[in-house]
């Protein structure tokens, strides 16, 4: 891994943290309104994000999360699991557009690894978690797509490792 690589994830795992603080008590309830959740789309542009997107994830639900030991494991096994699929099938999608909607709705399908750490750590019924983190997951998902998009426009994520 290169310097510019490692400063590069360290600067989004960054970002990430300091995004997820200031939206903190929506970032961890059952309405998961977490705004960083949009750093998901780098690994569309470059594969290499996965490393800061999943510190930062780590570092956020490590400093922050009123459910530890189960954020550690399951928000992190959620990021990381979700990122992994999503690198295996951009071999298949092609298109900026169409891996951002890909990954909006990988991210939400996903989200019943969150409603399953939710029942286990507040009896949160299985369904309506996933119903509730999901559709947060998607709005902020949906709402990061021309965000990011916009931005690697102007900062061409692609190239920054």
């Amino acid at each position: 891994m290169t310097l510019r690589t490692i400063i590069g994830n360290a600067v989004f795992a960054a970002l990430y943290i300091a995004v997820s603080a200031l939206i903190q008590p929506f970032g961890f309830t059952n309405v998961q309104f977490r705004i960083s959740e949009i750093f998901n789309h780098l690994v569309v542009f470059n594969k290499k994000y996965i490393f800061g997107i999943v510190l930062g994830v780590f570092l956020t639900n490590l400093f922050f999360s009123p459910l530890l030991p189960y954020d550690l494991i399951f928000g992190v096994g959620h990021s990381l699991i979700t990122l992994l699929i999503l690198i295996g099938a951009m071999k298949f999608i092609k298109g900026t557009w169409a891996r951002l909607l890909f990954n909006t709705g990988l991210f939400t399908f996903t989200m019943f690894i969150i409603a399953y750490e939710l029942n286990l750590a507040f009896g949160i019924p299985f369904f309506f978690g996933w119903l509730t983190t999901a559709a947060g997951e998607f709005v902020v998902m949906l709402i990061g797509a021309p965000i990011m998009y916009a931005l690697n426009k102007r900062l061409r994520f692609g190239e920054r490792v």
